[in-house]
């Protein structure tokens, strides 16, 4: 006889391990989009008069993100950034592109036709991953700050918040353990970044997709191949499965005691980039110093389509 939906007489869809319960695919859209709201709430993510950008990749947390923030009513418009990285970011930009129809409007910014290259195709020894990650967070928030954007928001969900905290625990990061959670406040030309579904497991992330038809890219980039993020997850999920509810308290606990590492930040004063005029260290910031620019991006936007190449 199959399980019932703790709600109502129909089949259920999910088995929650954390809280223990079985849901049709309603309730279970009801619990997902209610504990995102909680989320918000809770951390006092967003306010309703915000204007947030969505960075939507092409995979399923970005555009649950997108697609929940909608339904709640927020003031959404989306940013796909195209990193040349052959097939794999075609693909992408197909997945975002349908994502967004009836959704938000969707910003293109390819990175192969701004900088000359892709990722992947820079020769320096810098590991890809690292000047990736540094490309991606200043283009949306140059995006942001240039469109007069009040947030940023992204789709790291609890897996990816307590691999990282692990991660860094394990090399004993203390920087970064001072200023990981699901609120980064904006600061000078800092836009205000936030993570909706800071609470919300990738296995949940993957049934909302399924239960509300949200097609999205399942490929790994060609570049994370032997990340040790995937490694550190893996532990995590082995000892999710033994005991349900070690990565919610896991992350929460590591929230509680965040202040303890506050105390490890350096304090520095930031200039403005000689080229950009983004924050800076030093006569440079490190993207315009690693591309070699000599001229500020100019990411500003035309509102005259719906779906908006920059």
């Amino acid at each position: 006889m199959p399980v019932k939906c703790r709600f109502c007489e129909r089949p259920a869809f999910i088995k929650l391990h954390y809280p223990k319960m079985y849901l049709c695919p309603e309730h279970f859209t009801e619990y997902f989009e209610r504990k995102v709201k909680r989320t918000i709430e809770r951390y006092k993510l967003l306010r309703p008069d915000e204007r947030v950008l969505v960075v939507v990749s092409g995979g399923k947390d970005s555009a649950v993100t997108a697609h929940v923030l909608k339904k709640l009513g927020y003031s959404i418009e989306c940013l796909h950034i195209n990193l040349g990285i052959g097939e794999y970011s075609e693909k992408s930009e197909s997945y975002a592109r349908k994502q967004c129809e009836g959704i938000a409007p969707l910003h293109i910014v390819r990175v192969k036709e701004l900088l000359g290259k892709g990722i992947g195709e820079v020769r320096t020894r810098r590991p890809t991953c690292s000047y990736c990650g540094l490309t991606k967070r200043y283009i949306f928030n140059k995006f942001a700050y240039d469109n007069g954007f009040d947030v940023i928001a992204t789709g790291h969900n609890l897996d990816d918040e307590a691999s990282f905290i692990f991660a860094n625990l394990m090399n004993w990061n203390t920087q970064y353990l001072a200023k990981q959670g699901p609120l980064l406040p904006g600061e000078d030309r800092f836009v205000k970044k936030v993570k909706p579904l800071y609470e919300l497991t990738e296995r949940e992330v993957v049934a909302y997709a399924l239960a509300n038809g949200i097609e999205y890219h399942i490929e790994e980039c060609p570049h994370a191949a032997g990340a040790t993020t995937l490694e550190y997850k893996s532990i995590l999920n082995d000892m999710e499965e033994k005991r349900p509810g070690t990565k919610i308290n896991f992350v929460k606990g590591y929230l509680r005691k965040k202040k303890l590492f506050e105390a490890e930040l350096e304090e520095y004063e930031l200039g403005k980039c000689s080229v950009c005029g983004m924050p800076a260290q030093g006569e440079r910031c490190s993207f315009c110093r690693f591309w070699g620019l000599e001229t500020a991006l100019d990411f500003k936007i035309n509102r005259n389509n719906k779906t908006i190449e920059t």
